[in-house]
């Protein structure tokens, strides 16, 4: 890690978390040079005789002109004194981090000693440890594989933030970022809270005063389950008084929490509710096999070389909905932001210089997925908390090889995107997803990149993952067989790297998202032909910006549609994209008679943005022109809904890339509606719906979350029930829908398979 080498790094309390960190910065060969200073000399001296350091203190001041980098692996309320010893005592611009598992206190006592405008303070807390304490407990391995959360505040140097990521990273730790405060709610449920039980039971079963002789003979029967649940309380007491000291407010509510929720389990047991007990340990049981197997494959990917999904994304378990008719549509909502800017949000805020700050970014395992692959690749980024987070970008040559392949779980955006990013990179990289996005086809990225010099290797049939070695790029001036916004923003991102230039023509407008976020990211490029034909250069920098993500126009289309054909209806949808190459999905529908108007439009971050409103109106069939097939590619699936409410038929053709989406997804909604009595005819490269009165039935949404979403907006004018199945995809593309859906009068609701 270049950012380390030749620094001179100081631990004040070489520990376990200390004394951890510096094995392991000499294992990995940082180029760090190490000191430690603490107030046993025994385990200072052991440590130099290790070679786990390269000298020592007792007094800090000793050392502490000459570091780089102090890192406090104190006890919280030790920090502050300490903080006042350091005070006029560090060289100009020395970073400062400590390891501590509470940060606001952390924070406000270094605000009160060195001000709250010094710009090198990086608040962080590894998540390792053992309830064995000192040097002689530490180890070369305990952050591998392990997270390390940074807290920085606003007007943090986004160097001295990478600085601090890289002293992880080269340990083998996977670093994130949070909000101080979150940050403390978070440990408070997950680690504080477990301590002070595994404390407080030992001390329940020991007793007090006259009984304690009586029930220390408790302990002599007592088998694994009391060591297990209570090995932390081995713990170092005198960390965990000031841990509990100065993280009062969110320890103790989520304290209040539990204590409500044993009363509650205590009147279970007094009445006798067997079946309800039952119930309660089944879904906890549930819970937490969930999380040991995501612990344990966070644990042990690196050993297997490749993993399933990323452990802090949890795919959900099977589950169905049941959409029941006679619904209603009406209010003013909000859907979640968009995908497609989401993903390019996060992918060029981490090639940027400096740090981009994003609102309204979509919290779904899609955009996760590729906001977990940067981290993977050593960018900090912190949040996502209420759709706001900051990258703190590493420049255009900055990425980092990932330990392991990258799972980019559903995303075929995500997949073609970065396809073309990591073709240009210095180091090579895998791509995985789930099986879904494991057999979409990916030789319409691998085939131009490959004119480019990249070498990108699929399997047989042209399929994920794809193997991908790092190569010197040049540019090419391609003709895109087919409108894909995909192809194009791979190519736009690879050509980034490329010698000389690439020129790029579509044969259709289709999205320009990455065009307009790379230009306000500074980035120069050419748009000419009505925007058909783009000219980029490579060898420029990218110079963060911030990104307000508008509302999704995807998402928005389900609501659009389900207020179209609901008599009475009238919605409100706010601040909607309603980019050009987007809005098909509105010419359509207005094209068969849809009330739907565009207001207070505005620009957010160069992307068109407008609120919606939508009445109800009756529908007639229209013959779909092909112009408008890739501005709305993506809303097909609840189109075929409105066209199977209209009256006459509605003819598609010039669509055989449905056909490669998520799934087959002009032969799964002609299966669903003919299972709904709605007359279909399917073509190689298009559909049939004659309209007519939908009845209710069982759908196989083939897990495509559209699918799914669609047919429950089919409910509102069913004469019975649907039934669909396979609907947890729904989580990657729009968390949420089902609460928005009946908040505005849709009766949906889930029914879980195990």
């Amino acid at each position: 890690m270049e950012l380390l080498r030749g620094k001179t790094l100081l631990i004040i309390g070489l520990g376990l978390i200390g004394g951890s960190l510096a094995k392991a910065l000499k294992r990995n060969g940082a180029g760090v040079t190490v000191f430690a200073c603490g107030r046993n000399q025994e385990q200072l001296e052991t440590a130099l005789l290790d070679g786990s350091i390269d000298g020592w203190c007792i007094d800090p001041v000793e050392l502490s002109l000459q570091a780089d980098i102090i890192l406090l692996a104190v006890p919280v309320l030790s920090v502050k004194p300490l903080l006042q010893t350091l005070k006029g005592n560090m060289k100009a611009g020395a970073i400062i981090t400590d390891a501590a598992s509470v940060k606001g206190r952390i924070v406000e006592d270094f605000k009160a000693t060195l001000g709250d405008d010094y710009r090198f303070f990086i608040p962080g807390h590894p998540i390792a440890g053992s309830e064995r304490s000192g040097y002689s407990a530490s180890r070369d391995d305990l952050f591998v594989n392990r997270k390390v959360i940074l807290t920085p505040m606003a007007a943090a140097e986004p160097l001295a933030v990478r600085t601090v990521a890289a002293l992880w990273q080269v340990c083998g730790a996977e670093v994130h970022g949070m909000q101080v405060q979150r940050h403390d709610e978070v440990l408070a449920a997950t680690s504080h809270l477990p301590h002070l039980l595994a404390y407080t039971l030992v001390n329940t079963l020991l007793g007090h005063g006259a009984q304690r002789e009586q029930q220390q003979q408790v302990f002599d029967y007592a088998a694994g389950g009391f060591a297990d649940f209570t090995r932390i309380a081995s713990s170092d007491p005198l960390m965990w008084r000031d841990i509990f000291l100065s993280n009062q407010t969110a320890t103790v509510s989520i304290l209040d929490i539990y204590i409500q929720d044993l009363q509650r389990m205590r009147e279970l047991i007094l009445q006798a509710e067997g079946d309800t007990l039952r119930q309660e340990f089944q879904r906890a049981r549930q819970a937490r096999n969930q999380f040991i197997n995501r612990f344990d494959a966070n644990r042990n990917r690196e050993g297997n070389g490749r993993r399933d999904r990323p452990a802090n994304i949890q795919e959900a378990d099977n589950m169905d909905y049941l959409a029941r008719p006679g619904g209603q549509v009406k209010g003013d909502i909000r859907v979640p932001g968009d995908k497609s800017i989401s993903h390019r949000a996060i992918i060029l805020g981490a090639l940027a210089q400096g740090v981009t700050r994003v609102s309204g970014f979509l919290e779904g395992e899609d955009s996760l997925h590729t906001l977990q692959a940067f981290r993977d690749m050593g960018v900090v980024i912190t949040g996502p908390e209420n759709g706001e987070l900051s990258i703190y970008g590493v420049g255009r040559k900055g990425l980092q090889a990932p330990r392991k392949p990258l799972y980019l779980g559903n995303s075929g955006t995500a997949m073609r995107l970065l396809c073309g990013l990591l073709a240009a990179q210095t180091f090579d990289s895998e791509l995985s997803g789930d099986k879904s996005l494991n057999r979409r086809p990916m030789r319409r990225v691998s085939e131009p990149l490959q004119k480019m010099g990249a070498v990108v290797e699929t399997d047989e049939q042209g399929t994920p993952p794809l193997r991908i070695k790092g190569a010197k790029l040049h540019g090419i001036d391609y003709v895109m067989p087919m409108a894909s916004a995909q192809v194009k923003s791979c190519l736009l991102l690879a050509a980034l790297y490329a010698e000389g230039e690439t020129r790029i023509t579509e044969p259709a407008p289709c999205r320009d998202h990455t065009e307009r976020m790379l230009s306000g990211f500074s980035y120069p490029l050419q748009r000419s032909d009505e925007g058909r034909v783009c000219t980029i250069a490579g060898g420029h920098e990218l110079q963060a910006t911030d990104i307000d993500v508008p509302a999704d126009i995807s998402s928005a289309a389900f609501f659009l549609v389900a207020a179209t054909i609901t008599p009475g209806a009238e919605l409100r949808l706010r601040h909607v994209g309603v980019n050009p190459t987007r809005t098909g999905i509105i010419h359509l529908l207005q094209a068969m008679g849809a009330d739907i108007r565009l207001e207070n439009t505005s620009q957010a971050g160069g992307e068109p943005v407008a609120d919606i409103l939508v009445r109800h109106a009756p529908l007639h069939g229209i013959n779909v022109p092909e112009a408008e097939i890739p501005l709305a590619i993506d809303e097909f699936p609840v189109f075929f809904i409105a066209a199977a409410c209209a009256a006459g038929e509605t003819i598609l053709h010039g669509a055989e890339e449905l056909r490669v989406k998520e799934s087959d997804r002009i032969q799964a909604m002609a299966d669903g509606l003919s299972i709904l009595g709605i007359e279909n005819e399917t073509f190689a490269d298009g559909i049939r719906i004659r309209g007519g009165d939908i009845r209710g039935g069982e759908i196989n949404s083939k897990g495509d979350h559209r699918i799914a979403m669609a047919f429950a907006v089919a409910s509102l004018r069913a004469a019975e029930p649907i039934v669909i199945r396979d609907c947890a995809n729904v989580a990657t593309s729009f968390p949420g829908f089902l609460t928005l859906a009946n908040a505005v009068g849709m009766q949906v609701s889930v029914q879980g398979r195990n």
